[in-house]
């Protein structure tokens, strides 16, 4: 049956016969039925099933910027938003409970919407408001179309969606799904095949992105693991699973990390194993009776608002002030005097005396031998993302200093020294991406903060994408939102 009106009719009496308890004349599909199960198990009312508001705008706007589909979303953009406007529909995505995190059509659309609560906010499960696409693919993990009155409540029953998953690459767990949502008389069979085709879309785009991250993550800690020489080890990534190992093979591809990482871990017949945190990740090593590593110092400045440093197995929270003193001495390995430091953070006006306080303030927060005096110095394996740029700059490395760029170095900081250093870097990034004649280095260097609001570097990868390349469409959409 094609028409969506003739199915809406012949659906509206098979609810009605099941709700009553009564024999129906077209038995309900099979996970339309085990939703309705779980949804009346839940205690959802049919007569007054409604969706739950449970996200204020801030809440949203945190959950938003926190979700693994954040970075997928101009795409699904994209390839759904242009169909769903035609047929007067709207694009919705949801995480992994329900909640609908963003949604996208026109203004009128969007008031249908608002009335059926269908907005960022609320809360679209199956035990909130019963059988709804969104709820029904996360329940089943599958996906689906619901159609009129095969929602349990009768308030949507003028409604029908399609809905995908959509799966982080990372571990295969379920983070969201795309739904494509609206009046059930201008709804068309091939929508739910196109909502799959953006799940699936969007699930590829994640993997280049983790495959990306993976390799700025090799690149960076391949280091770490050549430095233990014949004690085997591996770089994990913060999930656990294995990017790297020496000797090749001596572990799984994936590691069950403590719900707590750091310390030891115990890898069974293996023996016992450390877990040094990395930038990003984990370096594993088994353990030596008696053997002691030097403590790595990781500075992930890059990007970080509120920046934090990582000292052997112990994160270290930092004031603003101390992760300036930090970059400054990263910047100057041979050491610093507290005049220059000074001098480095308030320029003409510095005293020495206030960086005196600070320093002491620094090496308690970390340990007294990782900050030497006499000049002022970096005692420990510097591990900082802002000199892996430089150095894969220097050597003409595009590629790898794009993927390892994740932004500004430092972003709030106003010292004159880290300033410097910030509007240098960022300059030499965007230059080398821009000029380097290396797409795969000028695309990552678009998904980076700086990149996705730079409409000259969206403008270049449009002349040097292929025509049949699909990031193509992403830029587009990134081109059109920033003009």
């Amino acid at each position: 049956m094609t028409d969506p009106v003739e199915r809406a009719m012949v659906l509206a009496r098979t609810y009605d016969a099941v709700m009553s308890g009564e024999r129906a004349p077209v038995a309900p599909r099979s996970i339309v039925s085990e939703s309705w199960a779980r949804s009346l198990d839940a205690r959802v009312d049919p007569d007054r099933g409604a969706a739950t508001h449970d996200l204020d705008r801030a809440d949203v706007e945190d959950m938003r910027s926190a979700n693994p589909l954040s970075p997928a979303m101009a795409l699904l953009r994209e390839t759904l938003l242009g169909i769903a406007d035609e047929a007067r529909h709207m694009m919705i995505v949801t995480d992994e409970h329900g909640h609908i995190l963003w949604r996208d059509d026109s203004r009128d659309v969007l008031r249908q919407g608002d009335r059926a609560g269908l907005v960022e906010g609320t809360r679209w499960s199956e035990e909130t408001v019963g059988t709804n696409a969104m709820g029904t693919a996360l329940a089943a993990d599958s996906a689906v179309t619901i159609h009129s009155a095969e929602h349990l409540a009768r308030a949507f029953h003028c409604w029908t969606c399609a809905a995908a998953p959509i799966h982080d690459p990372e571990d295969g767990r379920l983070i969201g799904v795309v739904d494509v949502t609206g009046p059930i008389a201008s709804f068309h069979p091939a929508t739910l095949a196109l909502v799959v085709a953006a799940a699936r879309l969007a699930e590829n785009h994640l993997a280049t992105l983790v495959a990306a991250r993976d390799e700025r993550m090799r690149a960076r800690n391949l280091g770490h693991l050549t430095r233990l020489r014949d004690e085997p080890g591996a770089l994990l990534t913060p999930q656990g699973r294995v990017l790297a190992a020496h000797p090749a093979g001596w572990l799984p591809d994936r590691v069950d990390l403590p719900d707590l990482p750091g310390g030891s871990l115990s890898l069974g017949e293996q023996g016992e194993a450390v877990l040094e945190p990395l930038t990003e990740g984990w370096l594993l090593r088994l353990r030596r009776p008696g053997h002691r590593m030097p403590p790595t110092l990781g500075l992930p400045f890059l990007g970080a608002d509120r920046p934090g440093a990582l000292f052997g197995d112990r994160r270290v929270r930092l004031t603003q002030r101390h992760a300036e003193l930090l970059t400054l001495l990263a910047l100057h390995p041979a050491g610093r005097s507290a005049d220059q430091l000074a001098a480095d953070l308030h320029g003409d006006t510095g005293k020495a005396v206030t960086v005196r306080a600070e320093m002491h303030r620094l090496r308690v927060a970390l340990d007294a031998g990782v900050v030497r005096t006499q000049p002022y110095r970096l005692q420990a394996r510097v591990d900082a993302d802002f000199l892996h740029v430089r150095d894969a700059l220097a050597a003409g490395e595009l590629r790898r200093a794009a993927e390892l760029y994740r932004g500004p170095l430092l972003p709030s900081s106003e010292a004159p020294g880290v300033r410097d250093e910030r509007e240098q870097l960022a300059a030499a990034v965007r230059q080398a991406v821009l000029t380097g004649g290396d797409v795969e280095a000028l695309w990552t260097f678009s998904t980076t903060p700086e990149g996705t609001a730079d409409s000259e570097a969206a403008q270049q990868l449009l002349a040097d994408l292929p025509s049949s390349d699909p990031r193509r469409a992403v830029v587009r959409a990134r081109l059109n939102m920033l003009r």
